[in-house]
């Protein structure tokens, strides 16, 4: 079950993607007028270029993705001891490391440097990586455990700290399979992950029944104060993309029992 839910849940995305349907809303509307079918593409191509247009003009996506980014916030103070520190994957770009024999990291390599900041502050505590492959086609041996681990071995941590999981391909089995290789599974870890992904995350973590304590990274969005009207789509369209998938992901891992609650907190 859970690969037909990997699969599914990327061909599901690659429908709902706001980019994905802004193009084929409009390629449906341009064939509705080579049929000669005015009025219906009228009804498609009309809304869907007033919605380009506010997209192109204003960061709509900021509005959807600051309550996933308020969510969680990090501890104001740290905890004396833990058991761990947990990285979960993201933040390393696979295709083209594999593609470059290089180890390259995208919006989320701030994931492994607030990664190395929390293994300084906690010198005795493992570094616990979680990531395999998330991509659908692609196929490689290396894996994104691979990818990070020569990044936190680049960025000073010791080997001897790391533990790496290298076969979950989305959050759930993230932990899932953390399970098997935390050195305490009552113990108290810190979580380390996007801000707008801690929500999730945390619900997931909860429900596994994986102590965490999260400490987000990587802000995407803009505050209210902040925002205003320009002409970058494309930095509209791509936090709009994290938000509308994490909202999709909360609601499907909500209906699916992965997680207890369909917007996760502390409780």
């Amino acid at each position: 079950m859970d690969n037909l839910f990997f699969i599914v849940s990327k061909i599901v995305w690659g429908l709902l993607s706001p980019t994905n349907l802004i193009i084929l809303l409009m390629a449906l509307g341009t064939l509705l007028l080579l049929l000669n079918k005015v009025r219906l593409a009228k009804w498609l191509l009309v809304p869907t270029t007033i919605i380009s247009l506010g997209l192109l003009s204003y960061p709509f996506g900021d509005i959807l993705i600051e309550p996933l980014e308020n969510r969680f916030s990090k501890p104001t103070t740290l905890p004396e001891t833990i058991d761990g520190i947990i990285i979960l994957g993201g933040g390393e770009r696979l295709k083209i490391s594999v593609e470059r024999h290089t180890a390259e990291v995208g919006d989320g390599g701030d994931r492994f440097i607030a990664g190395a900041i929390l293994a300084k502050h906690y010198p005795d505590s493992p570094v616990i990586f979680s990531g395999g492959s998330g991509l659908l086609q692609f196929q490689s041996d290396r894996t994104a455990g691979d990818i990070a681990k020569d990044l936190l071995l680049a960025i000073g941590i010791d080997e001897s700290r790391l533990i790496i999981e290298d076969k979950s391909r989305n959050t759930y089995e993230n932990f899932v399979k953390l399970k098997s290789v935390l050195p305490k599974v009552n113990g108290r870890y810190l979580l380390v992950t996007s801000a707008f992904h801690m929500p999730r995350s945390m619900g997931i973590a909860q429900q596994q029944g994986v102590n965490v304590i999260a400490y987000p990274v990587d802000f995407q969005g803009s505050l209210a104060a902040s925002r205003q009207f320009d002409f970058s789509l494309f930095d509209h369209l791509h936090t709009l993309e994290l938000a509308w998938r994490e909202w999709i992901g909360l609601t499907v891992y909500y209906w699916t029992g992965k997680t207890a609650s369909w917007y996760p907190d502390t409780n």
